[in-house]
């Protein structure tokens, strides 16, 4: 697999890792056996790149993650803190890191975190040095390697990348989601910050599995969440109305490669973006794991492909989500 320098970790990591948000919780029931099957089947295919949370099923994503992590080498583990406490500035203390801080290398079983994401905070945490003084604390007492930060904004991620030692972005970038195209990927790559791309599939939706009968289990977001009730509603379906995006990916099934999946055809377009690092689609098996490391192995899109994905993003999505992230 081809791989990527991680912007200001200097680590190289392959073009698709994995989301292990599912792992964890909010997609409906994965099993242990099962989530540990999709962590080896990843590694095994190739991804260096897994990325999880402390809130993803209370730890247990982190624990699963950490039990691979054992098994194998060369592996660069990223995870996230912040959703634990009520959003508030005040909240993003240095005695919170650490506390925080401290429950993740338990999980993970790990001296030093590779690299540790405030996840999605609120928006003054951006313009607040003292919450980078403190995260860069954590650097100099080797609790992480590197930090960064999980956006919901353009906003949010350039002023992310104006922070000197922020190693990387992670934000919502995929067929459905092109606004980080205009500004955001040009200045990471400016900067030498890493872009980590997330919500590839659009909560699924770029799949071309979904159609207007399919529906989710009552724990799962794309059940709960489709009007923003829990969090963000952009981390839904990228914010899409579920049938603007099931138009959507009608109109783009006749650009697909030979051979390529739609899932495929979306992730090969999210590698193709010139600033970005990695691409962290989630699986719930090995079969799903198996597709998505496949985007890797196509050939680049065509103009003609690109400039599809771009007008149909203007005429059917674009009046939706644009200008509110």
């Amino acid at each position: 697999m081809e791989k990527r320098t991680l912007g200001r970790t200097g680590r190289d990591v392959g073009v698709v890792g994995l989301g292990a948000w599912q792992l964890g919780a909010d997609w409906g029931e994965v099993g242990e056996d099962e989530a540990l099957g999709v962590l080896r089947a990843a590694v095994d295919g190739g991804v260096t790149f897994i990325d999880t949370a402390d809130v993803y099923g209370d730890g247990r994503s982190e624990r699963l993650v950490g039990q691979v992590l054992k098994e194998y080498d060369g592996l660069t583990v990223a995870s996230k803190m912040g959703r634990r406490v009520e959003q508030k500035l005040e909240n993003y203390t240095l005695d919170n890191f650490r506390a925080w801080n401290d429950r993740s290398r338990e999980n993970l079983d790990v001296e030093t975190i590779d690299l540790v994401q405030l996840h999605c905070p609120p928006t003054p945490v951006y313009s607040t040095d003292a919450v980078f003084e403190a995260l860069d604390t954590l650097v100099a007492e080797k609790r992480i390697a590197a930090y960064g930060v999980s956006v919901e904004t353009c906003a949010e991620a350039l002023a992310a990348i104006a922070r000197p030692n922020v190693a990387s972005v992670q934000i919502i970038l995929n067929a459905f989601r092109l606004k980080p195209l205009d500004e955001v990927l040009p200045a990471a790559r400016e900067a030498g910050v890493g872009i980590i791309a997330r919500v590839p599939l659009a909560s699924g939706l770029l799949s071309g599995k979904y159609d207007e009968n399919t529906t989710f289990a009552a724990d799962d977001h794309r059940t709960y969440n489709r009007h923003g009730e829990a969090f963000d509603v952009g981390e839904t379906f990228s914010g899409v109305d579920f049938r603007t995006g099931l138009d959507a990916v009608q109109r783009l099934e006749p650009w697909l490669p030979a051979g390529a999946t739609m899932a495929q055809f979306a992730l090969r377009w999210i590698i193709d973006q010139p600033g970005v690092s990695v691409v962290i689609p989630g699986a719930r098996n090995p079969e799903q794991v198996a597709g998505n490391i496949g985007a890797a192995a196509l050939a680049p899109l065509t103009e003609e492909q690109l400039q599809a994905v771009r007008s149909t993003y203007d005429e059917l999505v674009r009046p939706q989500v644009h200008d509110r992230w």
